[in-house]
């Protein structure tokens, strides 16, 4: 049952629960990337144009913000470019070349005029160098700008922290709210920060969960950072424990996990993969043992955040014999999908 208002209506498929992992490749360096068809409404294309279409784009997930302000990955696609890390920062620019992409109630976060002057990777360090029109944002945006900027920049696998410059000089915090950038930011950070009721912050962790957001010709996954009280538990029973509590009451975001999903035993990682046992309340099917995609998805999304966890295995009450809702078994444990929320709607 739907938590967290009216119940939902999947519009579109943004999600596929397979294949190679979303962090894959390198900032400027190339390797096999994925075919894509961008076409404008109005227009077709034949084979040979398509063909050729696919060629000369490649997907790249960009952070922008939604229509509640929150800051959502969607994967767009975007001219073939060897400045791959410099040209996903443009594509963030407010009445920029993204404008005509923006999948609907979607905005870039940069302020507009702002141009990338260089993007230096350095030991997993991308040091981006905005001019000074950069500085031109509301003060309450400042830590999502960051956000997006670090998320956007650490999907290729040789970017791990952020740093700023402005005019080519190094800052250690933001410019407007003063928010710290210090030796870099990362990943690990946050995103769509929750304090929520955590009074201890030092007795404290983050953990980074994957919720639902419904318009009217849209369903997406929006990555929420929830500070959260140690507990004694690992810290993949935490993302599972809050996974199943659900999005915050104050906010607009949805879930498809019944409250009355458990896990039966301890989570085991090894090699990467993390195997998880749940009582029978996570079927949306019993008799078909099957897993709505959206639990399946909101779990994968969620636990593939921390840095020990590669691939999912599921069990119910013990049994690896689980469905997807197209039918297929899961086999073998799932990898975080190729694409989150594609952007094509």
């Amino acid at each position: 049952m739907m938590k967290s208002g009216a119940p939902l209506i999947i519009l579109s498929a943004s999600l596929l629960v397979s294949g190679c992992g979303l962090w894959g490749e390198k900032a400027g360096n190339e390797l096999d990337p994925p075919k894509v068809n961008y076409v404008k409404e109005g227009q077709s294309l034949d084979k040979k144009d398509k063909a050729a279409s696919a060629e000369q784009t490649n997907k790249r997930q960009l952070f922008l913000f939604d229509s509640n302000g929150m800051v959502v990955p969607q994967v767009l696609a975007l001219p073939k470019n060897d400045e791959t890390a410099k040209q996903v920062l443009q594509y963030l620019v407010k009445d920029g070349p993204v404008s005509n992409m923006l999948p609907n109630g979607f905005q870039a976060v940069l302020p507009a005029d702002t141009e990338v002057l260089s993007v230096n990777i350095k030991k997993g360090t991308a040091t981006a160098n905005f001019s000074k029109e950069f500085t031109e944002y509301n003060a309450a945006d400042e830590m999502k700008i960051l956000q997006a900027i670090t998320f956007t920049l650490t999907q290729f696998d040789n970017i791990k922290k952020v740093k700023i410059q402005i005019a080519g000089k190094n800052q250690n915090s933001m410019p407007v709210n003063n928010t710290p950038v210090g030796d870099g930011v990362s990943r690990v950070d946050g995103i769509n920060l929750e304090n929520g009721s955590v009074a201890d912050i030092t007795n404290s962790e983050l953990v980074t969960l994957y919720f639902l957001a419904q318009t009217q010709d849209q369903t997406y996954y929006v990555p929420v950072t929830r500070r959260v009280a140690k507990e004694g538990t690992d810290k993949v029973t935490a993302t599972i424990k809050h996974l199943i509590d659900g999005p915050s009451a104050e906010s607009s975001l949805l879930t498809d996990f019944r409250t009355d999903v458990k896990l039966l035993s301890t989570p085991v990682v090894k090699d990467g993969v993390v195997t998880l046992n749940f009582n029978g309340a996570l079927l949306d099917n019993k008799e078909e043992s099957m897993i709505a995609d959206e639990v399946l998805n909101s779990i994968v999304l969620s636990l593939t955040e921390l840095s020990e966890v590669k691939k999912v295995a599921i069990k119910v009450d013990g049994k690896s014999k689980i469905f997807n809702e197209k039918g297929k078994e899961l086999t073998a444990p799932v990898s975080r999908p190729k694409e989150v929320n594609t952007g094509e709607f």
